[in-house]
C-alpha cells in the first residue's frame, strides 16, 4: 500500500519576492527580476555578462545579524524559505515546551548545487592577506554542500534524517524527490523539502561565460532570459531558495491541515553522456517524465501543462522541447518562469515546484516571459503574453542539471 504525500507548506525567496506570495504575484504579473548587477567587480573583471537575477530581499530584514554571520548566505535563505513553509503549514518553531511535529518523524531534504562557494573565497582571502587569525572557525559549515539543510534541521528539530542532494541545478527538485521516499518508505511523518543556491560571484559569472551559457543581453537586462525564443542567448545567475512542507496524507488529515495538492510522482534518471550536456535523443530526459508519470498513476493526457526547466540556452532549450513532445505529446502546453526568475541553480527546482502546486490549485498558468518569437524547432504550447486560465488535474515540473540529473515531479490536485 503505498502512502499519498500532499503538500501543506509553501516558502520561498527570490528574485521577485521575499515570500510565496510576492514571487507568485510578480510571475503572474509579468514582472522580471532581473537587472545590472551593482558590485564593483562587474566592471573592473570586465565579466562578458553583467546581468543577473539577484534577491529581491535582504536576509537581514528576516535574520538578525549575529544569525546571519555564523551563516553563508546560501544557509540562511535556506532557513528563511523553510521558515516561511513551516509557518504557512501551521507550525510554531519547537521549543523545549511545544514539539509540534514529533522530531523522529521530522525530518529535511534540501539540496544545493554549489553551496557556500562565497564563503570559501572571502575566508581564503582572508587567509592569504591576513593570516590564520582572521580565519572564521565556522569557514567549513558554512561552505558545505550540506550546511542549508543542516541549518534547516537544526531550526526545526528535525531527527528523522538530513539529506542534502548535490546534483547541479536539479538540487531543489531532487530535495522534493528524497523527501517524497522518506515519507513513502515509513522513514518520516512531515518533511522540509526544497532548495537553495546564493553564488552570484565573479568566479562563479567567469565560469559560465567561459563555458558560453550566460546571456550577454547587458542593454537590457528585464528581456535577457528568453526561454524557447527565436534569439535567447543564454541564462541569467540567479539566487533564491524555496521549500515545501510535505506530509503523509494520515497526518496532515489527522492535524486538519490545508492541503495545497499532492506531490504524486517522481522520476530520477541520468545520461551518462556529457558533464555539461544531454544526448541528443533526450532519452534520459523522456524516461525521467515517464516515470513520473507511472509512479503517479497518470497518462500524458492528464498533463495539464509542463513547467519546463528551460534555461534560455540555444541547445538545452530546444533539447528540453523535443522531450517534452516525445514524453507528453505534440503541442503539449508548457511554461518557463525563469524568463521572469533568471536561472536559480539549486533553488530552481524547488521554487518553480511551489509555481507549478499554486498553478494547479488557482487554475492559472503563468506566461513565460520575453517569449516573443517562438523559436519554429519548439513545436510546443508555450504560454506567452499573458497567462493562461484553464482547469488541471496534474502538471509536471522538470529539473536538468550539469552531471546528467534529469528530475521529473508530477504534482496532482488535492
Amino acid at each position: 500500500m503505498t502512502t499519498d504525500v500532499v503538500i501543506t507548506g509553501l516558502g520561498a525567496t527570490t528574485p521577485l519576492g521575499g515570500d510565496v506570495a510576492s514571487t507568485w504575484d510578480g510571475l503572474v504579473n509579468g514582472a522580471s527580476g532581473v537587472r545590472r548587477l551593482e558590485a564593483e567587480w562587474v566592471d573592473r573583471l570586465e565579466l562578458p555578462a553583467k546581468i543577473g537575477a539577484p534577491l529581491a530581499m535582504d536576509p537581514s530584514e528576516v535574520l538578525p545579524r549575529v544569525q546571519l554571520r555564523r551563516m553563508d548566505r546560501c544557509e540562511a535563505i535556506a532557513v528563511i524559505a523553510a521558515r516561511e513553509a513551516w509557518a504557512d503549514a501551521g507550525f510554531e518553531l519547537p521549543t523545549d515546551d511545544n514539539e509540534p511535529v514529533d522530531p523522529d518523524r521530522l525530518g529535511v531534504s534540501l539540496g544545493t548545487g554549489i553551496g557556500g562557494p562565497v564563503t570559501l573565497l572571502q575566508q581564503n582571502d582572508l587567509l592569504q592577506q591576513s593570516g590564520l587569525r582572521k580565519v572564521s572557525p565556522l569557514t567549513v559549515p558554512m561552505l558545505m554542500p550540506n550546511g542549508p539543510a543542516a541549518m534547516v534541521s537544526l531550526d526545526v528539530r528535525a531527527r528523522a534524517g538530513v539529506h542534502s542532494p548535490a546534483s547541479a541545478c536539479a538540487s531543489g527538485a531532487e530535495g522534493l524527490a528524497k523527501g517524497f521516499d522518506m515519507i513513502q518508505q515509513g522513514q518520516a511523518d512531515v518533511v522540509v523539502a526544497g532548495g537553495a543556491e546564493a553564488c552570484i560571484h565573479p568566479i562563479t559569472i567567469a565560469g559560465f561565460a567561459q563555458a558560453r551559457t550566460l546571456s550577454t543581453r547587458n542593454d537590457d537586462p528585464e528581456r535577457a532570459s528568453r526561454p524557447f525564443d527565436v534569439d535567447r542567448d543564454g541564462f541569467v545567475m540567479g539566487e533564491g531558495a524555496g521549500a515545501v512542507i510535505l506530509e503523509s496524507a494520515e497526518h496532515a488529515k489527522a492535524r486538519g491541515a490545508r492541503i495545497y495538492g499532492r506531490l504524486a510522482g517522481v522520476g530520477i534518471t541520468s545520461d551518462a553522456y556529457h558533464i555539461t550536456g544531454s544526448p541528443p535523443d533526450g532519452r534520459g530526459q523522456v524516461a525521467a517524465m515517464r516515470k513520473a508519470m507511472q509512479t503517479a498513476g497518470l497518462q500524458p493526457s492528464d498533463i495539464g501543462h509542463v513547467n519546463a526547466h528551460a534555461t534560455s540556452t540555444a541547445v538545452g532549450d530546444l533539447g528540453e522541447a523535443n522531450s517534452v513532445r516525445k514524453a507528453i505529446g505534440d503541442g503539449a502546453v508548457v511554461t518557463a518562469p525563469k524568463g521572469s526568475l533568471g536561472h536559480l541553480v539549486g533553488g530552481a527546482g524547488a521554487v518553480e515546484s511551489i509555481i507549478t502546486i499554486l498553478s494547479l490549485r488557482h487554475g492559472i498558468i503563468p506566461a513565460t516571459r520575453n517569449l516573443e518569437t517562438i523559436d519554429p524547432k519548439v513545436e510546443l504550447d508555450v504560454v506567452a503574453d499573458k497567462p493562461r486560465q484553464v482547469e488541471q488535474t496534474a502538471a509536471i515540473n522538470n529539473a536538468f542539471g550539469f552531471g546528467g540529473h534529469n528530475v521529473a515531479l508530477a504534482f496532482a490536485r488535492a
